[in-house]
Parts: C-alpha cells; sequence; structure tokens
C-alpha cells in the first residue's frame, strides 16, 4: 500500500510512502496547506508516513487538500486505499489463514498413524 485514505467531514487522513522518513516532505506539506482557509490543525508523522489534517468542514473539504497533495505530489488518489478496502483485504487474508490452518490440522490427523503419516516421514 503505498497510498491510503480516511476522511470523514472535519478529519482527513492520508498515508503516503512519500513522507515516510522524510521531514523535508513534512515541512513543504505544512507550507502547502497553510494557503488554505478553513484549515484547523496538521499533525505529520515521518515514521508511518501519515499526514492527519483537522479542518472546518463548513470552509474547506476534503477534495480541496487531496488535491493539493496531489499536485505537490505526495498523494495518488488513483492508488489509494480507503479504510474499507483495507480492513477487507486484512480480513480476508487473516480468514485464508485460519483456513490453511484448520485444513492443515484435519489432514494432519486423518493421517496420523497411517501408512501415509510414516512414508511422509521419510520423504
Amino acid at each position: 500500500m503505498s497510498y491510503y485514505i480516511h476522511s470523514i467531514p472535519g478529519r482527513l487522513r492520508i498515508k503516503s510512502l512519500k513522507v515516510k522518513q522524510n521531514p523535508r516532505a513534512s515541512e513543504e506539506i505544512r507550507m502547502a496547506l497553510s494557503s488554505l482557509q478553513g484549515l484547523g490543525t496538521v499533525e505529520i508523522n515521518n515514521i508511518t508516513g501519515s499526514i492527519l489534517v483537522n479542518y472546518n468542514p463548513g470552509v474547506l473539504n476534503s477534495k480541496d487538500i487531496t488535491s493539493l497533495l496531489e499536485r505537490k505530489g505526495y498523494f495518488d488518489s488513483s492508488k489509494a486505499v480507503t479504510n474499507d478496502t483495507y480492513i477487507k483485504e486484512k480480513v480476508t487474508a487473516l480468514g485464508n489463514f485460519a483456513s490453511r490452518t484448520v485444513f492443515g490440522s484435519v489432514v494432519e490427523k486423518s493421517l496420523e498413524g497411517s501408512a501415509l503419516a510414516y512414508l511422509a516421514v521419510l520423504i
């Protein structure tokens, strides 16, 4: 995942690999966002690449913020994963892992003590 976005009115979180370990990017983003009317607080974490923006939704909207970040090269909405997509991917991966684990245990138990089990040990 190179870009992530989660937005509710008044609060926007974006994660970008271009911000990770890049303090210069943080300063450039702060300067660019400061030009927007209705901006509240901006928190940037260079360890995670997270940009958290609080804003007045009566004056500003998330599209204005993401558009500015796209123009500066710190965000690409066409490659962004939303919160719902992120959770769905993780739950699917966990389900697949659990299925493989249960299936493996069932097969192992069913072969226990059989000639196939002894053959598997030799291989």
